[in-house]
């Protein structure tokens, strides 16, 4: 028997609220000059690299500017006589393969042709030693043979543990460097040992290993370039400096502007914006039941719409939503998504939810799912995915607490929502559309 999409045509039509579109107002500060900036924190760095091959990890993340600060990384120490080439860090990601790894980085617009310089996507680790009995370190061979490494991670909360260290250089050493064999060792130990665990092996890697330096951002909550610092390599060892990057992106984090409604909507999913395939720190769809004891948005039911193009069908998070449509269905790439899964143990994001046919049978059935509320009043929070929460799409029974919000303004006026072959006219960075 053929597999065909549920037809919620057969049912009366399930009404929907007008919706309005509303912007939140953030720290708007970010760095002007990304290139001279990342020239001044290189600078005293550069010495005795000539005739030296650098290796340069960048990882799977949707990092603002990620293109222009590597291009910058691989200019810098060509100018100081290094022989630069760039790695992917990220784990299994991409497949866990050379060539999904490559397009996963040619995705931001990182390919040699681009940045000037080779690209070695191999996956072969090498083991540098190990922390306890069975538990082997191994690193990206790479890495590992070249005369030194730099890597360019990101600072932020992660989605899944919390403590002193959490994403950022510490990570990528041990997870992302380690690639597919170091990044399922580590997650042997379980998310809830996180906090124990990725700061130990990543100082040991950072111990072990020639890292020269972490070049580690921090974004704020538009998702621009907020802050670059320079991480040596004693930097990284003693963690302090990345703990209070730690705490600065935690004091910037986006959030939504609403803790409670009935039906959360999300256009798109992808491991270029969060490797839970969107950012629970935001949504509150977390994955582990250690996470369940932190503050997070309450609300009925969620729907995902889409994945990103750069995630190349890797949907690794909506099996955290209740909804989904046919389109993400056909999109999604399950070997990337089960190639994660067999890597860090945890089922629950690749799990599929009812999938409707549609945007708008996945919204309407959503709507119809919810206990307790009566037509035309759910409380419906709309955002394209959680690197872009200024810009917010709201139902109109939210309107009036909208407006008791100091960092919140009213973009338009509450109008029916249009759809179109089941697909919502909406666009969240540009004008919403109206019915004419």
């Amino acid at each position: 028997m053929p597999v065909e999409p549920f037809d919620i045509s057969q049912f009366p039509k399930v009404e929907l609220p007008r919706f309005l579109k509303i912007k939140q107002n953030f720290n708007p500060q970010k760095i002007k000059d990304i290139p001279g900036e990342v020239r001044a924190k290189m600078e005293p760095h550069m010495e005795n690299l000539e005739g030296k091959r650098i290796a340069i990890g960048v990882g799977s993340r949707g990092i603002a500017n990620i293109a222009i600060i590597t291009k910058v990384v691989v200019d810098r120490l060509k100018e100081a006589g290094a022989i630069p080439f760039i790695i992917p860090v990220m784990g299994s990601h991409g497949g866990a393969t050379p060539e999904g790894q490559a397009e996963m980085l040619a995705g931001f617009g990182i390919t040699e042709e681009t940045m000037g310089c080779p690209l070695d996507p191999s996956m072969d680790v090498e083991s540098i030693g190990e922390i306890e009995p069975g538990f082997p370190i191994s690193v990206a061979k790479s890495a590992h043979e070249a005369d030194g490494y730099i890597i360019i991670p990101r600072v932020k909360p992660h989605t899944n543990f919390r403590g002193p260290i959490e994403s950022g250089v510490l990570k990528m050493l041990c997870i992302g460097l380690g690639k597919q064999a170091g990044t399922e060792q580590i997650h042997t130990k379980g998310f809830h040992l996180f906090h124990e665990v990725i700061p130990q092996v990543g100082v040991y890697i950072a111990q072990h290993t020639n890292l020269l330096f972490s070049l580690t951002i921090v974004e704020n909550a538009y998702d621009e370039t907020y802050k670059i610092e320079t991480l040596t390599k004693e930097d990284v060892i003693a963690m302090d400096k990345e703990k209070a990057l730690l705490e600065e992106s935690k004091a910037l984090l986006a959030s939504l502007p609403f803790q409670e409604f009935d039906v959360l909507v999300i256009e798109e999913v992808g491991k270029n914006i969060s490797g839970d395939g969107q950012d629970p720190n935001i949504t509150g769809l977390y994955i582990g039941e250690h996470m369940k004891e932190f503050p997070k948005p309450r609300f009925q039911k969620s729907v995902v719409f889409d994945v990103t193009e750069e995630s190349h069908g890797n949907a690794l998070g909506v099996g955290m939503v209740d909804l989904t449509t046919w389109k993400l269905y056909e999109k999604a790439n399950f070997n990337f998504m089960y190639m994660n899964t067999w890597t860090n143990t945890v089922v629950a994001p690749v799990k599929l939810p009812m999938v409707l046919k549609t945007s708008e049978d996945a919204l309407r059935t959503a709507v119809k799912f919810c206990n307790n509320v009566n037509p035309f009043e759910h409380r419906i929070v709309w955002i394209k995915n959680t690197l872009e929460v200024s810009e917010v799409i709201i139902s109109e029974p939210l309107m009036a607490a909208a407006k008791e919000l100091s960092h919140v303004e009213i973009v338009t006026e509450p109008t029916e929502l249009v759809f179109a072959d089941g697909e919502p006219q909406t666009d969240l960075i540009g004008s919403f559309q109206v019915q004419a």
